[in-house]
């Protein structure tokens, strides 16, 4: 919302430092975003008349256009604008001037023709947004004088100011000031229009009726007659035009500057061109159509609301958009003006569903004064002035308007929620200049009515927030707030922290890649391609829920690879969502997973990184040799604890590597926390510690391709017995030394007495056992 020191001056008699004024406008809620100063650095820019148009012969978008700057000289100019036409009088920055966005204006040539100086745009001077073409300027502007004269412009200040969306109240110039004259302690005042009415009535030209009430509260409207439509004047346009609106006519400028001043939307009608003479609200029917004023057909459901002739055909949407049947036209000579208040709801819902926003949608659908329209009407009928009569009499027909609310405001209460010691007496200070009604109830409490125009303020946090605004958040005293319940994890939550700490504490580093995927990225990391579809994905690469976290640590390998960084060990915990296997469930099967991948290892590093998991969390573990989907497939097995599935873990399969530009290997884990975390798990009865010598034996066996690691790990654990403390996988190999279609597994056991140290045929026997049970069980040889 922009606004017009001058303009806040029309309200109150606001002065001093712009920049103190913005801070305050700022401490009560609406930032000021940016402060420009308008009707400065315009020395240098001149009237001059446009002389002759003729196209660049070298530039289809540039122009020649030969002006008159006041010395009967024709001085040509090189221009990207072809809004122009002979005789208009258009801003002209002179050779030496600096515009007020620094730029230094010199003579040039542009594709071979010489410009002496440069035609300005309303942006350009800073006199508002539009950047559309050059601004023509009143047509009783004299060439040669400066453009400040000719315009009136007087120094003045415009705020940009960021409103939020529960205060429809400042979304005028009214509201805005209404704020700050009951921060600054100032008088203010809405105009009192001062109009005289003809012997007309209005009655008798028009009638409106409202067909569903509980969608329009209230309608009134006035009659205007001997309409003489033409340029508004030169003060109203600069006003429009710094707020970022572009001056049309004189009917259409009037009704933006009242929609900007008190907030209150309004739209005139060519009376003549109403079929019975009046208009009537009513929902839609459904397929109903209307061509709006922006010459588009629109569409309507029975949730939108019309304004129709009394001939029922649509003529506008309320509270969006009037229809084109009844536009305004040079032509005019009777208007009804519309004021009303709609249901917002309703106003916001169809302007949704159309794509259809206005100035006028974005007020209703926050919420209107509904006691403010008989004002804004003699606010319009007052700035026509001379150019329109106006009917004696209003018409008001009246719907279903929310009732204004009365709150209870505790003392008590305003004072706990922002930290301070107000007494009743100042709370009703600091009330009643922004319209809210206390009344004294009991001893400390008031009993708030609240105003017409704050239809956001319904319950007694509203009034305290309003209270809390009024009295200044930069006043409260700062306090740490103390709860009175202590903060803690819970059982889930301190053993998820373990994890992260454990895999951090192993050289992990965690990363958060999306949780949603691409079409395609499931197929890719070698699983089913049977993902959840986002109905409504913001990027279609961002438009399937993932079903395991490898998609998302191949893409943060891939992206490491490139940027030459490819031996990273990163984990994800995270969750995945799969298709629930009850087809009549509503969502889908939610699990909490947790992955790591470590580049340049192979499947020992995953199974030292799981060891080192169910080390810290005391769980009992088998690994199965499995067919994993994404997995290598003869380097890969299940995690099984307790008999359940709780993971996989091995080497990336190289295709998944090479669909993802990875370069291999890639050691990986994967586990369901959600399933491993809710088994028998926890720390495990303390044993003395061995005080004795340990002694290591090494044992390497030449195994089929086939054979699994994990076969041989339980065969020497039950033979080595109570005395091995530590079994070891330390190397596979593959070599010409070992036969094809097998490989190497070298063990190192670490065996350990409680009460004495070992000697050479203690571990000799416990050797001989632990070939004799592989030797014996598996397809495994004992290599020299």
């Amino acid at each position: 919302m922009k606004v017009l020191l001058s303009w806040l001056r029309d309200f109150a008699p606001f002065e001093g430092d712009p920049v103190a004024l913005g801070e305050q406008l700022s401490d009560l809620g609406m930032a000021v975003e940016s402060m420009d100063r308008l009707g400065e650095g315009l020395d240098g820019i001149v009237v001059a008349r446009v002389l002759d148009l003729r196209p660049h012969p070298d530039a289809d978008r540039i122009q020649l256009v030969d002006v008159d700057r006041g010395d009967g000289e024709a001085l040509q100019i090189a221009c990207g604008a072809f809004n122009m036409a002979v005789g208009d009088l258009v801003p002209l920055a002179t050779i030496g001037t600096v515009m007020p966005g620094g730029m230094e204006i010199g003579r040039r040539k542009m594709r071979g023709e010489w410009s002496n100086g440069m035609l300005c745009s309303g942006r350009e001077l800073g006199l508002g947004d539009d950047h559309s073409g050059i601004l023509v300027l009143p047509s009783d502007a004299e060439p040669g004088q400066d453009v400040t004269a000719a315009l009136g412009i007087e120094s003045d200040v415009l705020y940009d100011l960021e409103i939020n969306p529960n205060r429809p109240d400042a979304m005028s110039v009214a509201g805005v000031a209404r704020d700050l004259a009951a921060r600054l302690k100032l008088p203010f005042a809405l105009p009192n229009p001062q109009v005289t009415t003809s012997d007309i009535r209005a009655e008798d030209r028009a009638r409106v009726e409202i067909v569903d009430p509980d969608l329009c509260g209230r309608f009134v409207a006035r009659v205007l007659h001997d309409v003489v439509v033409g340029e508004s004047p030169a003060w109203l346009q600069r006003r429009l035009t710094a707020l970022g609106m572009r001056p049309i006519n004189s009917l259409v400028d009037v009704s933006n500057y009242v929609m900007l001043e008190l907030g209150q939307p309004n739209h005139a009608y060519d009376l003549a061109r109403l079929g019975g003479g009046g208009l009537r609200v009513r929902r839609a029917r459904d397929g109903e159509r209307l061509v709006t004023l922006d010459d588009v057909e629109r569409r309507f459901t029975t949730d939108d609301l019309l304004i129709c002739d009394l001939d029922d055909a649509p003529v506008g949407i309320a509270g969006v958009m009037g229809g084109a049947s009844s536009e305004i036209s040079e032509a005019t000579t009777d208007v009804l003006l519309e004021l009303a208040w709609f249901q917002p709801l309703s106003v916001a819902r169809t302007s949704r569903r159309l794509g259809l926003r206005s100035e006028a949608s974005a007020r209703f659908e926050k919420g209107t004064d509904p006691e403010v329209l008989e004002l804004a009407a003699r606010r319009f009928a007052e700035l026509l002035g001379a150019d329109a009569g106006l009917a004696d009499g209003v018409i008001d027909a009246r719907g279903e308007l929310p009732e204004r609310p009365t709150v209870r405001v505790r003392t008590e209460r305003v004072n706990e929620v922002i930290g301070d010691e107000l007494v009743p007496v100042a709370i009703r200070d600091l009330l009643e200049p922004i319209g809210f009604a206390p009344t004294i109830a009991g001893t400390d409490d008031h009993d708030v009515t609240i105003p017409s125009w704050r239809p956001d303020c319904e319950t007694e946090i509203d009034v305290i927030e309003e209270v809390a605004r009024h009295h200044g958040y930069s006043r409260i005293p700062r306090r740490v707030p103390r709860s009175p319940i202590s903060g803690g994890l819970s059982p889930r939550q301190r053993e998820r922290r373990e994890v992260r700490q454990a895999l951090v504490g192993l050289g992990f580093t965690e990363v958060m890649p999306m949780p949603f995927l691409a079409p395609g990225d499931l197929s890719r990391a070698g699983l089913d391609d049977d993902g959840i579809l986002v109905a409504n994905p913001l990027v279609a690469e961002e438009s399937v829920m993932r079903t395991s976290l490898l998609p998302g640590l191949c893409k943060v390998l891939a992206y490491n690879a490139s940027h030459r960084n490819p031996d990273v060990a990163v984990f994800e915990l995270g969750h995945v969502f799969n298709r629930p296997a009850d087809p009549s469930a509503t969502l889908p099967d939610e699990r909490e997973r947790v992955a790591a991948a470590s580049g340049g290892a192979d499947a020992t590093a995953a199974v030292r990184t799981w060891r080192a998991l169910a080390a810290r969390f005391h769980v009992d573990h088998e690994l199965v040799n499995a067919d994993v989907p994404g997995l290598h497939p003869t380097r890969g097995a299940t995690i099984h604890v307790d008999g359940q599935q709780v993971g996989v873990v091995g080497e990336i399969d190289p295709d998944v590597l090479g669909a993802f530009e990875v370069p291999g290997p890639v050691a990986y884990l994967d586990l369901d926390l959600t399933t491993l975390l809710a088994l028998r798990h926890g720390p495990e009865a303390y044993r003395p510690v061995r005080l004795v010598p340990s002694s290591d034996l090494d044992l390497a066996f030449e195994v089929d391709e086939a054979v699994p690691a994990a076969a041989l790990e339980p065969l020497l654990r039950e033979a080595a017995g109570d005395l091995l403390v530590d079994l070891r996988l330390f190397d596979v190999f593959r070599g010409p030394s070992v036969a094809d279609g097998r490989r190497s597994l070298a063990y190192r056991l670490r065996f350990q007495a409680a009460d004495r140290t070992l000697t050479d045929a203690d571990l000799a026997e416990v050797r001989a056992r632990c070939i004799a049970a592989v030797e014996s069980e598996l397809p495994a040889s004992l290599r020299g």
